[in-house]
């Protein structure tokens, strides 16, 4: 009896720094500072013309959420590299509702209670008018699981946002959801999985996590 296997590599990377200055940033759409588009060249090692380096991963496709601050960038290699590219909707930040773009101070105060409840319980997070918690968590996972259905050998980059890697690296390691505060995911944090199918049965590994700030660390 024959056994399908392949092995297919993801690598993340959070949006750099967008316009507005200290909000919380959910569906609100600003566009990328020319630092933010810097920092995310520079965690993929683009040179200054978008060229690639020796250092620079050979994806053969680009899945964006369709935000500014993810497509800007998705959209410009896309185009330098001849790649294709994939707008998802599913891969785009949770919808704050009511809180979306309140200064940060602001809206820790106002949050405060549902997170404190949210240690606990991942259903008391309800951002008003906006999405559950439990419902941003499964739809990012079912685009997590959509990944496994990409051909053998793939190399994809994923152009996301903080919220989203919040369930995607604690879904890999095992973590609670409700405890990935301790997870350091800076603006333009470069992350990579492997998924690895046996008779179509997905494992996934973190093969590192914010490389763009030790970029001589060998993977």
């Amino acid at each position: 009896m024959s056994t399908k296997s392949k092995t297919i590599v993801v690598d993340f990377i959070r949006h750099g720094e967008p316009e507005g200055g200290d909000i919380l940033r959910g569906r609100i759409n600003p566009e990328l500072t020319e630092l933010g588009l810097t920092q995310m060249k520079e965690a993929v090692c683009l040179g200054e013309a978008w060229q690639p380096s020796a250092s620079t991963p050979g994806w053969t496709e680009i899945i964006s959420s369709p935000l500014k601050r993810c497509r800007q960038f998705a959209e410009r290699l896309s185009a330098k590299m001849s790649l294709p590219l994939k707008v998802d909707q599913e891969w785009q930040e949770i919808d704050y509702g009511d809180w979306d773009g309140l200064p940060i101070n602001e809206w820790r105060k106002e949050a405060a209670e549902q997170f404190k409840v949210f240690s606990k319980d991942l259903s008391a997070l309800k951002p008003p008018n906006g999405e559950t918690y439990l419902n941003f968590k499964e739809r990012i996972l079912g685009a997590l699981e959509s990944l496994s259905e990409l051909p053998d050998g793939s190399h994809v980059l994923v152009v996301t946002h903080g919220g989203v890697l919040r369930v995607v690296i604690p879904s890999i390691l095992g973590m609670p959801f409700n405890k990935s505060g301790p997870l350091h995911i800076p603006f333009a944090c470069f992350s990579r999985m492997k998924i690895l199918l046996s008779n179509s049965k997905p494992s996934r590994l973190l093969v590192f996590h914010n490389k763009g700030e030790y970029p001589n660390i060998d993977t």
